[in-house]
């Protein structure tokens, strides 16, 4: 364990905000978890991050930021179907498919490229490219920070929807993820659903590799490297609108991209919306929209966590003025 006061957490989220905070507790080793119930660490006020790629810190962060390291993958169990990988919270995400792709594991190369930790894919139920962290998740095994007992949550305890959990919802701020176990195949398949993916394969020749290269190419042809430009990748959620709400979009914008929901209503882009409204590519100070996919702001340089949350607020507003549609972040703000 390190203890750091007064840290600052630029290094520590991928925005690249400077910020600091009171202390700066780094966790390494699961067994030191329990030293932190036993300095009452969360009885005060506190923060977990991983990766620290989902979150937008508005201001210096006066408390404890807990930040996870752990690292190790086990397999638990394997039959000629599939095997059941345990995986340490802290172990960056990328480093956990290049082990699945390596080992040909299948299931979990659209996710490649997603900047964070693997405990934070629980949380935010990550997806991209027509698959979701849910699909692949077995079991969250962690503390409850309240109750100071250890648990294990099954996926369908999880309530996974779109990038959320129920550690963002009913247990949010309650839980010290530790593990997560993933359910992967070992026999090849691919899920191609996603149709700018789908194009740019050769389905004739298919492998594990190619395919996850080819999710790379069109990641980075729309997003930007955040070793070079600070950012969150999407900082809005997709809304969700009824029929008739489509319907009367439809009439005013005829190639509105939808699609179905579970629930019989419609899933719009959040990103041509933003496009629509004028906002791809506008730059204000150093916060901007990204040029090449509009449901991403960035920070180009020394941009405040409150410039870009400005930023974020007027265009919540103009889509609002604009198509009477609530947009809601999938960045967790800290203020």
């Amino acid at each position: 364990m390190e203890i750091l006061p007064k840290a600052s957490l630029l290094d520590y989220n991928t925005f690249k905000i400077d910020v600091s905070c009171q202390q700066l507790i780094i966790i390494e080793e699961e067994s030191e978890i329990t030293s932190l119930f036993k300095a009452k660490v969360f009885e005060e006020k506190h923060f977990i991050i991983g990766g620290g790629s989902n979150l937008l810190f508005v201001n210096d962060y006066d408390a404890n930021i807990i930040h996870i390291r752990t690292k190790g993958i086990e397999t638990v169990e394997e039959d000629s179907d599939f095997v059941y990988l345990r995986v340490a919270a802290g172990m960056v995400w990328n480093d956990f498919v290049d082990y699945c792709l390596s080992n040909q594991y299948y299931g979990i190369e659209n996710l490649i490229g997603i900047p964070g930790c693997v405990g934070s894919s629980a949380v935010q139920n990550v997806g991209a490219y027509g698959v979701e962290a849910k699909d692949l998740i077995y079991q969250v095994e962690g503390y409850n920070i309240r109750t100071k007992n250890d648990f294990v949550l099954y996926n369908a305890d999880c309530e996974f929807s779109y990038r959320s959990s129920i550690f963002k919802t009913k247990l949010k701020n309650q839980c010290l993820i530790v593990n997560v176990v993933f359910r992967l195949s070992k026999k090849e398949t691919y899920n191609l659903e996603y149709e700018a993916l789908r194009s740019r394969l050769d389905e004739s020749d298919l492998s594990l590799q190619y395919v996850s290269e080819m999710v790379l190419e069109l990641r980075n042809s729309k997003l930007p490297d955040i070793s070079e430009i600070g950012s969150a990748g999407s900082f809005f959620k997709n809304p969700i609108v009824s029929n008739q709400h489509l319907r009367q979009l439809l009439q005013l914008y005829p190639n509105l991209i939808h699609y179905d929901t579970d629930d019989g209503n419609k899933k719009l882009a959040a990103g041509q919306l933003i496009d629509l409204a004028g906002w791809k590519g506008v730059r204000d100070g150093d916060a901007g929209v990204y040029p090449l996919q509009a449901l991403v702001l960035v920070n180009y340089g020394k941009a405040t966590g409150k410039e870009i949350l400005d930023l974020a607020k007027k265009i919540q507003q103009d889509i609002l003025e604009k198509f009477n549609i609530n947009l809601e972040p999938e960045v967790n703000i800290i203020q």
